[in-house]
């Protein structure tokens, strides 16, 4: 088994070191993609000895997480942990997504729809949750949720071509597609900063990106 965790970061020098040491105790690698910061992210990241790769130009998150993935399988890794740059993961839960992928093809991270979740994030994805069933055949309570894992066969079956935060629901549409097996996980959310996930104008755009993959995929 090798664990290859997959960090897209973007103007987060303020929290990615912190989030790479942690990360570090829990998987064999670490590959941070940097997605052309305007801030100090691609050196923070770099001095924590780490594998750092950088876009010349902003490519948005699915673009950035695919790079990331690609260069994991480059490193022969067995499973691959995708989280965020932001620090609102818990790196300590690597080991229950681990885990709990030794008997699924993939597993997501879900977080608790409490009073700190944003409006916008609440609304989003229970409207999300319930058309992904529908089309997908495919249940997940936290449709958007940056922190998941996969084994590197499962990630060969579920590339997407999402560039910007399409990426999370993409996946699952195509693990659907490909009746892989899924789990959840229960995780801990940390919001530190103003929220910066998907906006009504995204999961607007989410969802007609859903009507085409039902049909193309």
């Amino acid at each position: 088994m090798k664990i290859v965790a997959v960090i897209p970061a973007y103007n987060e020098e303020k929290y990615i070191g912190g989030v790479i040491s942690k990360t570090k105790k829990y998987v064999d690698e670490v590959i941070v993609i940097d997605d052309c910061s305007k801030d100090n992210t691609f050196n923070e990241a770099k001095n924590m000895g780490v594998i750092v790769l950088k876009h010349i130009v902003n490519l948005g998150k699915g673009a950035t997480l695919k790079t990331g993935c690609e260069a994991a399988l480059k490193l022969n890794a067995t499973h691959i942990v995708v989280l965020d740059a932001d620090g609102q993961h818990d790196p300590s839960e690597i080991s229950d997504l681990i885990k709990t992928l030794n008997c699924s093809d993939i597993v997501f991270g879900v977080r608790k729809f409490n009073e700190n979740m944003p409006l916008v994030a609440k609304i989003g994805n229970k409207g999300l949750s319930f058309i992904t069933k529908i089309l997908f055949g495919i249940s997940i309570s936290d449709t958007q949720s940056g922190f998941r894992a996969f084994t590197a066969e499962a990630y060969k079956k579920i590339r997407w071509n999402s560039t910007a935060y399409s990426v999370e629901t993409e996946m699952i549409a195509r693990a659907g597609k490909n009746k892989l097996s899924y789990k959840e996980v229960n995780i801990k959310t940390i919001y530190n900063d103003k929220y910066k996930g998907t906006t009504f104008i995204d999961g607007f755009k989410i969802f007609l990106n859903m009507v085409i993959w039902r049909l193309t995929i």
